[in-house]
């Protein structure tokens, strides 16, 4: 996940995501693998959740907020 950070983007204003880490684990290759965290989109105050390595960078609707 780290790696992909600098290709990822805010999928509504486009702008930079903070990564905050919740859960993490090694894997095999001596790489950590984020599990668990949020994506945060300081310019839109909305956050994206990373649920067992996976992020949902679903924009969210007006009842979702």
């Amino acid at each position: 996940m780290r790696s992909t950070m600098a290709i990822l983007c805010c999928p509504v204003c486009k702008g930079d995501l903070d990564l905050r880490v919740d859960e993490m684990k090694e894997r095999g290759d001596g790489e950590e693998e984020i599990l668990e965290g949020v994506l945060y989109c300081a310019a839109c105050d909305v956050e994206y959740p990373i649920h067992e390595g996976i992020p949902d960078l679903l924009p969210r609707t007006d009842e979702e907020c």
